[in-house]
């Protein structure tokens, strides 16, 4: 059993490494952060985090029982992927002082939907779940970030994609908190799983309305394009390491208390 835990933990170690390449490959061309840039080293404060995160949810796969596993892993890919788009934003951001819209939104159209998986997974963890909970909830991701995107990126005008946008986020809402989801979750999870289940629903509500805020700072005020740019930066920083690392530990945490009883 050691050996195991030893093999697994250097693999997971390995994986959490793959995140640095980025950063080595571009050592030689590395720019100046400049002590006043704080959208700059909030890059590289959040690229670290995650990478600490992705090695430490890893890891931890090996501490937890199969039915967890595959949670804890989708929590590690969220991790990994976003470190890896975050280290080229950065280089973005310092280079040009322009949002790096496209990274972000690559990122997003790959850990969003894989923070749905997660939650998906939390509830067939212990319980039969339709399949239709997760297309549903996939729906409104996609809708969310497409239309999200076309804003941003100038294709159509910023307040419809906004309003649309939004729309798809209500709709995720209305599904964990009234849909089938939400009747799930109450009738057939155990308590771990059950505080787990309010925690991220919790997270998809208030963690995710600072995204919102973000995009109304940067593109709805009508205000100087280079403040916008900061605000908005610095806004959807923080919120991606409070959901993106968030959704992991909680799922973490369930998955420990749910091991340790056997």
């Amino acid at each position: 059993m050691s050996l195991i835990t030893t093999k697994g933990a250097k693999a997971s170690l390995f994986a959490a490494a793959l995140t640095l390449l980025p950063a080595a490959a571009n050592a030689a061309d590395a720019l100046t952060l400049k002590a006043d840039d704080y959208v700059g080293i909030s890059f590289w404060l959040i690229s670290m985090a995650l990478v600490a995160a992705t090695a430490f949810f890893f890891i931890e796969t090996t501490r937890v029982q199969g039915k967890w596993k595959t949670s804890l892993t989708v929590s590690g890919l969220v991790t990994l992927v976003a470190a890896v788009h975050y280290f080229y934003m950065r280089d973005v951001w310092v280079a040009t002082g322009e949002t790096p819209t496209v990274y972000r939104y690559i990122d997003w159209l790959i850990t969003v939907p894989l923070l749905m998986v997660e939650f998906y997974l939390i509830l067939s963890a212990v319980t039969k779940v339709s399949g239709g909970v997760f297309w549903r909830l996939m729906i409104g991701t996609l809708v969310m970030l497409i239309a999200g995107y076309l804003g941003e990126a100038g294709v159509v005008g910023a307040w419809p994609a906004f309003i649309v946008s939004m729309a798809g986020w209500f709709y995720i809402i209305y599904e964990i908190y009234a849909g089938e989801a939400s009747k799930v979750s109450a009738e057939s999870a155990p308590p771990a799983v059950q505080g787990a289940f309010k925690l991220m629903r919790a997270i998809v509500v208030f963690g995710w309305a600072i995204y919102p805020i973000g995009y109304f700072l940067g593109y709805l005020t009508g205000g100087n394009p280079k403040d916008s740019a900061v605000m908005l930066n610095v806004v959807y920083n923080l919120a991606d390491v409070v959901n993106k690392i968030g959704f992991g530990v909680i799922i973490w945490a369930a998955a420990v208390s749910e091991s340790d009883k056997n």
